[in-house]
């Protein structure tokens, strides 16, 4: 496997990726990694080598810029809050990965997918919202669901996947049933995977504050995971 960093730009400020894909000629299809509230860390980088191990080119993204990451069970509402609260802000730094990925030797640029986490499925939700050229497919797990209320709506040329706990207090019912109704008047290609009895963050080890609605849940990561897999393979085929 080969990985590297590399740096783009939004305006003047700096942001690095990491990208990790196996070694061959061909173009592959690319799948960016937007990552929780934390910012960047190994466990998007790990997310990014295991889709290369999948056969994509797998790119975890920077969204606060190179530097600025978070505490992965700390509070990181200061670096999270300003691009939730400005969904344009946060669709110039979705688009300047988009278009930086595009231009990585290897990647073919009519296929990109991405996945996200938390904060991050926000941002995979917003990728397909913006309805970028090439951009085929977005899985979401455990995302935040709301709509921005600022942005023109788009028709959504990708597929869209959702991961989701239903007892997650972070999206309740009333959100994802207003997710389906956008997803459908958008036109959308879509699907919505629901895990009872399974909260926030089901997918990351660290979750333990099940006071919270944020509990890490082997059964519903593991079986997100293979299906998102699978999703990205047919979506990018």
């Amino acid at each position: 496997m080969r990985t590297q960093l590399f740096e783009y730009r939004d305006g003047e400020q700096i942001f690095e990726g990491y990208a990790a894909h196996l070694a061959g000629s061909s173009a592959r299809a690319a799948v960016l990694v937007f990552h929780a509230w934390s910012g960047q860390s190994a466990v998007e980088r790990a997310k990014a080598e295991e889709l290369a191990r999948a056969g994509f080119v797998g790119i975890a993204v920077d969204l606060y810029g190179k530097g600025v990451r978070g505490e992965l069970l700390g509070d990181n509402t200061h670096l999270m809050g300003p691009l939730v609260e400005d969904r344009a802000l946060l669709a110039r730094r979705i688009t300047a990965a988009i278009d930086a990925t595009r231009r990585l030797p290897g990647v073919d640029p009519e296929r990109i997918g991405a996945i996200g986490y938390c904060f991050g499925g926000l941002c995979a939700l917003d990728l397909a919202r913006l309805a970028l050229p090439g951009v085929r497919a977005v899985a979401s797990f455990h995302g935040l669901l709301k709509p921005p209320s600022a942005l023109p709506r788009k028709p959504m040329a990708a597929e869209v996947l959702v991961l989701h706990g239903y007892d997650d207090p972070l999206a309740p019912p009333e959100d994802v049933l207003e997710l389906a109704r956008e997803l459908s008047a958008a036109g959308a290609t879509w699907e919505l995977v629901a895990y009872g009895r399974t909260q926030h963050a089901f997918s990351f080890e660290g979750a333990q504050f099940p006071e919270k609605g944020i509990l890490y849940d082997a059964r519903a990561a593991r079986r997100s995971w293979r299906t998102a897999l699978e999703f990205l393979a047919e979506a990018l085929e």
